[in-house]
């Protein structure tokens, strides 16, 4: 079964299953697999940081409360702690326009509070495919670890 995580969702899932996210443009699909139990989860988080939004009640939103959330769920499910890895992709920059501005570097920053939330958890990136100006459909596979990166114009791309 195909699970689907909408904008600024999670979920987890695990064995034969597979898990879903469309349309990654600046946001980012992050991944925690557990190659053993063969349990993951996926965020699609869009803003970096839940301490700068004043309504922040979707801790999915968020790269530092929807990775923790996920972190937490995918335990609960029965993952390994130790044995947790991650992988991501998105982020892109999808505006031409090149600025310092942080309003329009979201993807960028999207992505470096994810990392900087897997460091901090101590759950080792293993792939990632984030950057550059398209966006991305990805589907993540349990039982394999692959995680299919699919782009308008593209071949799919498996890390």
């Amino acid at each position: 079964m195909d699970i689907k995580v909408g904008m600024a969702d999670l979920n987890v899932c695990s064995g034969s299953d597979s898990i879903t996210t469309l349309g990654l443009g600046s946001c980012v699909g992050v991944i925690i697999w557990d190659p053993t139990t063969k349990i993951c989860g996926m965020a699609h988080v869009m803003l970096p940081d839940s301490t700068a939004i004043r309504n922040n009640t979707n801790i999915a939103k968020f790269a530092d409360s929807g990775i923790d959330e996920l972190y937490r769920r995918v335990l609960a499910k029965g993952a390994n702690r130790g044995k947790l890895v991650a992988k991501i992709a998105g982020g892109a920059q999808m505006f031409s326009v090149q600025s310092q501005s942080a309003l329009i570097r979201v993807g960028e920053r999207n992505v470096e509070a994810s990392k900087k939330k897997l460091r901090e958890l101590k759950i080792p990136l293993k792939a990632e495919d984030t950057g550059n100006s398209y966006g991305r459909t990805v589907t993540f596979y349990p039982a394999t670890g692959e995680y299919h990166i699919k782009t308008v114009g593209k071949p799919t791309k498996i890390i």
